[in-house]
């Protein structure tokens, strides 16, 4: 098994290594390859889409300038993932705005089938809005990024166990608000 993985690893390598030395096209793979998972890290974050295709652009350039200071390449998702993470929190925070939920991608997802999972879908919008940027960043790494603790630990420079304390609070507090309505 190990010998079919090492050829994609050093594939992926050799195009970090060209990316990192300034190939365009090496850089487009990487970006075709982690700007889904970046994108929907930072609108479960900030929920606006606006700003989350500013912050994922700028992680991106931000990415672009420091793809030579990543120390641990076959940690590269998650290495962007935090910087979209912390973008979209930045963001959020510059703006100093509440995020507009539209209403019609919840009924698009659900088109056709059961209208309580839309009030469900809305439920959950609205109670993340009430969070903070840092708040909803720990789920988002946690939940949509699929992060353990100990990755988001390295991440935010928290201990693992704070980071499963924290993320156990705020997954209590999304129930009591959502079982509240």
């Amino acid at each position: 098994m190990r010998e079919l993985t090492a050829p994609n690893e050093t594939a992926r390598e050799s195009t970090l290594d060209r990316a990192a030395a300034g190939d365009e096209m090496a850089f487009a793979r990487l970006v075709s390859e982690h700007h889904g998972s970046m994108a929907r890290v930072a609108f479960t974050i900030c929920g606006d889409p606006d700003v989350a295709r500013d912050a994922t652009q700028n992680a991106w350039t931000i990415a672009w300038r420091r793809l030579r200071t990543l120390r641990e390449p076959d940690r590269l998702g998650s290495w962007l993932i935090a910087i979209a993470a912390n973008e979209a929190r930045q963001a959020i925070r510059r703006r100093g705005r509440r995020p507009v939920t539209d209403l019609s991608a919840a009924m698009e997802v659900d088109a056709g089938g059961d209208p309580a999972h839309v009030l469900d879908v809305m439920d959950l919008q609205r109670a993340l809005r009430g969070m903070g940027p840092d708040d909803r960043r720990l789920l988002a790494l946690r939940f949509v990024a699929g992060f353990d603790s100990s990755e988001i630990a390295g991440h935010l420079g928290m201990s693992a166990s704070g980071v499963r304390s924290r993320l156990s609070r705020l997954v209590d507090r999304l129930r009591q608000e959502m079982d509240d309505d």
